[in-house]
């Protein structure tokens, strides 16, 4: 059986992680190359790294903070932010990412999706999605929830899977930071859609999230930010947790 895994997530902002609620109300959390650092050292099993206002200001990812931190890691490292060119892939590529997450620029150009998957392959390309409910329907959300794209979410995640996505990160704006526990609703209508893996994002507030998360076929990993980042979940406890629940885990 495959384990499950714990991917701690620095949505970062003028150099620096931050946080809000919501997508909304950012604050400043802590330098990134030293929470890097520490995550490496905690237990996580991958880290992904978010320039999260490069699309809304149409300016390239932060390179320069992305070398420092892949220097520091020995972990997976996903990156996105800006990008809109397989030629943003390579840039972010040769700067230290492993795979390359893509939002708003998949959306404005959804060849980029085949494009980057015929030259880096599948397993590269993650297409990263901000839904929130419109209406009853789960819909996407671009620069970094300000805009409401009007694709159906459901249908956005089918086109990135056939179209090269080898990994979805399905963040749930509805749930993002209020830490009462993973979108499970929204995550299963995507996993009954898509064979590739799913990673969980947004609303994660204790371990019996994860262990609640995990109970649904068909998702791989949760990903959360402030209880990790403000040490209120200790990654090495929640792994011991998450195995006496009966959840694959690599300690």
């Amino acid at each position: 059986m495959l384990t499950k895994r714990i991917i701690p997530c620095l949505d970062i902002r003028d150099g620096r992680v931050v946080k809000g609620v919501n997508f909304d109300g950012l604050r400043d959390i802590e330098d990134p190359v030293e929470l890097a650092k520490f995550y490496n050292e905690s237990g996580a099993d991958e880290l992904v790294f978010y320039d999260i206002t490069a699309s809304f200001e149409k300016r390239p990812l932060f390179a320069d903070v992305l070398r420092r931190v892949a220097e520091c890691i020995f972990i997976p490292l996903t990156v996105g932010g800006g990008i809109y060119a397989v030629e943003d892939f390579d840039r972010v590529l040769k700067a230290g990412a492993d795979k390359v997450s893509v939002n708003s620029g998949a959306i404005r150009h959804p060849e980029l999706i085949e494009a980057a998957a015929k030259k880096y392959g599948s397993q590269c390309v993650v297409l990263s999605m901000d839904v929130k409910r419109v209406d009853g329907k789960f819909r996407v959300f671009a620069k970094g929830g300000r805009e409401d794209t009007g694709l159906d979410a459901l249908e956005w995640v089918v086109y990135g899977v056939e179209h090269g996505a080898g990994e979805i990160v399905l963040n749930s704006i509805d749930t993002d930071g209020v830490r009462d526990g993973f979108d499970l609703e929204m995550l299963q209508a995507v996993t009954e859609l898509v064979q590739v893996p799913v990673i969980a994002s947004g609303g994660a507030g204790k371990m019996e999230d994860f262990a609640e998360l995990f109970r649904l076929p068909g998702v791989d990993a949760g990903l959360a930010a402030s209880i990790f980042h403000l040490r209120e979940v200790d990654i090495h406890d929640l792994k011991r947790y998450l195995l006496a629940q009966g959840v694959p885990m690599r300690v």
